[in-house]
């Protein structure tokens, strides 16, 4: 069972106690019942995960934790927000700027593209817009991530990859691996121009997120 509580679809709830805190972009709180306590965090330190590469890729976005007991409301500028759960088979992937919530027990560290498929893994990243780094979450938890529109959870696992738009792609969690592919053929079925000939193809072994809009953050 998740930390999260799903309270409609932009807000979600947590409740708060001992050894149970939660981690939020700053902004994020809506409200909160109980006695509840707010302090500023600092994230990404350390080697190319550090706030340096948080810089470069511009995402830095600061954190506060939440702690003593109550309970804690969360969304962000009325944008659609999804629970993630993450059950220790395999890392949350999610950019910096998606990322709502969390729970504090999850470890979070900053990942180079690069080194996930070299040259591939930072044309993904040029491709998004999204920069070069993403934030990983590693551990047992629940985290809240924010869309347009909305998403939709697809399975990561059958015989052929899933393709996603770059620019619906939200967030995936488990052990798998992102790739990118030209075709032409979606282009011209689309109709929408070149940035449809990119698509980026999972495989392995778990799930990814797509919004439903190609709507930037």
């Amino acid at each position: 069972m998740g930390t999260f509580e799903q309270v409609n679809a932009k807000v979600v709830a947590a409740p708060v106690g001992q050894g149970r805190e939660i981690l939020a972009r700053r902004g994020a709180m809506l409200a909160y019942t109980g006695a509840v306590n707010f302090s500023p965090v600092h994230t990404g330190q350390g080697g190319i995960g550090g706030m340096a590469g948080r810089m470069m890729a511009g995402e830095q976005v600061q954190m506060m934790a939440a702690h003593g007991t109550g309970k804690v409301y969360y969304g962000y500028r009325g944008l659609y927000v999804t629970i993630i759960d993450v059950d220790g088979s395999g890392p949350l992937s999610v950019e910096a700027d998606r990322l709502v919530a969390h729970d504090a027990g999850l470890q979070s560290a900053i990942v180079f593209l690069g080194s996930q498929g070299g040259l591939r893994g930072a044309v993904r990243g040029a491709v998004t817009g999204q920069g070069l780094f993403t934030t990983q979450l590693h551990g047992y938890g629940s985290a809240a991530v924010i869309s347009h529109g909305g998403t939709i959870a697809l399975p990561v696992g059958g015989p052929q990859p899933v393709a996603v738009d770059p620019q619906a792609y939200v967030a995936h969690v488990g052990q798998v691996n992102v790739d990118i592919s030209a075709n032409v053929g979606w282009r011209d079925a689309v109709g929408r121009g070149s940035g449809e000939a990119i698509q980026l193809k999972l495989t392995g072994s778990g799930t990814v997120y797509v919004q439903a809009s190609e709507q930037k953050i």
